[in-house]
């Protein structure tokens, strides 16, 4: 039984070693070598990865190209927002100690409402005043919303390239309102100025140190839960309908729920990672919500191999390291190398960094396998090379056949 939990939650051993090696690395290794600054950018790569996870679930495995994945990240990340921003607004009011303070603003309201003249708390922030409520808001609002878009595309077998385009669409429509709605949304500028969560400062450098952990913690969390689907019969039955669609909808199955499963379990895992980019961070945009964030999180899921849920925060990582890196020493033409990079890994390492690996380590363990001391191939090889082969002359005597003179 135990044997068979390993094996559903951690997969085969490779996958199990390069696991633990994620972990080691983000666990140990990036605190020792990393400063507070430099371990703050890693939680907010690490945020990011979220959507690569669930792009691996939703596009490796179950076949569905979703262009528009911002979105369900995004609102992850403005429904912890939401609720920062009412603390913060609540804060603010206690500290209000003059009259013409509080004749100027709005009393426990957030600032961009009493600037578009908002007197009373919109209804859809209410469910915001509570932590354990927007912790459910976090999960439930990108599920209902993928779920929507889910029937009514599965249902209506719109796939592939059709299917891509409408969430890019639906992307650029939530774009605009979230911008447009200004007293409701924080307009271009988003929600900023979060400083305190259940009157915690997450400003400072030991909450810093906890929130990483609290990200590292989450993502071993998806892993193993997207590790556990995949080895379970549902994952064979999302790469059976990905390879063969018709096949499995004529063996009697429902292609369309288990498309509609992968893709909102694919938006809900996105949407944690938005909250915990708003902890890291402290502030929450439209700008992170549009379609150019939704492509690099097709990057960074196709960069690390779209079939690989840790090489997903391999590529996550790359990508944002990379895009660090070449734009502090080369800021005018870190885009074009950034672009050639990916032109280069996309056309010689069509499977990303783990098929990389992957390839690498397999001729390695070839390699042990015949040449390491003991090996029975090595053993082998080497009582050929011992034997002497001495070939003798070989003389044929014929008597005298019948008919010979």
């Amino acid at each position: 039984m135990n044997t068979l939990l390993n094996n559903k939650i951690t997969g085969n051993k490779s996958e199990t070693v390069s696991f633990l090696i994620l972990a080691l690395i983000l666990i140990i290794l990036f605190p020792l070598v990393f400063d507070i600054f430099r371990l703050n950018l890693v939680s907010k790569y690490l945020s990011l990865s979220f959507a690569a996870l669930g792009l691996v679930l939703c596009w490796g495995y179950g076949g569905i190209l979703s262009l528009g994945q911002g979105v369900f990240w995004g609102l992850g990340g403005y429904a912890m927002a939401a609720f920062l921003k009412l603390e913060a607004a609540a804060n603010i009011a206690k500290e209000a100690g003059s009259d013409q303070l509080k004749a100027l603003t709005t009393v426990g309201m957030p600032d961009f409402m009493d600037w578009n003249q908002i007197t009373e708390l919109p209804y859809i922030w209410y469910p915001f005043k509570s932590f354990p409520l927007t912790l459910v808001m976090v999960l439930v609002l990108p599920g209902i919303v993928s779920y929507i878009i889910g029937v009514a595309m599965f249902k209506r077998r719109v796939s592939g390239v059709y299917f891509a385009i409408i969430t890019q669409a639906f992307c650029w429509i939530m774009e605009i309102l979230f911008v447009t709605r200004q007293g409701w949304t924080g307009g271009i500028k988003g929600i900023t100025d979060l400083r305190t969560c259940m009157g915690w400062d997450i400003r400072t450098v030991s909450a810093q140190y906890i929130l990483y952990f609290v990200t590292v913690f989450l993502v071993m969390a998806m892993i193993l839960l997207g590790k556990y689907i995949l080895n379970s019969k549902l994952g064979r039955l999302l790469v059976a309908t990905r390879d063969m669609e018709n096949r499995v909808r004529f063996s009697g199955y429902d292609v369309a729920d288990f498309k509609i499963f992968i893709f909102c379990l694919s938006a809900v895992i996105s949407a944690v990672g938005g909250a915990m980019f708003v902890l890291n961070v402290g502030f929450m945009s439209p700008k992170l919500v549009t379609i150019e964030p939704s492509i690099y999180m097709v990057i960074f899921c196709a960069f690390g191999g779209r079939l690989s849920l840790v090489g997903s925060i391999y590529g996550t990582l790359l990508v944002c390291f990379g895009r660090t890196f070449f734009s502090e020493l080369f800021p005018e033409l870190w885009m074009f190398l950034m672009g050639t990079a990916f032109i280069l890994i996309t056309m010689v390492f069509p499977r990303g960094v783990a098929g990389i690996v992957e390839d690498y380590t397999s001729r390695l363990k070839d390699f042990l396998k015949k040449y390491a001391p003991g090996s029975k191939q090595k053993t082998a090889l080497s009582k050929l090379d011992d034997t002497e082969l001495a070939l003798e002359p070989v003389y044929v005597e014929f008597e005298n056949p019948k008919g010979a003179k």
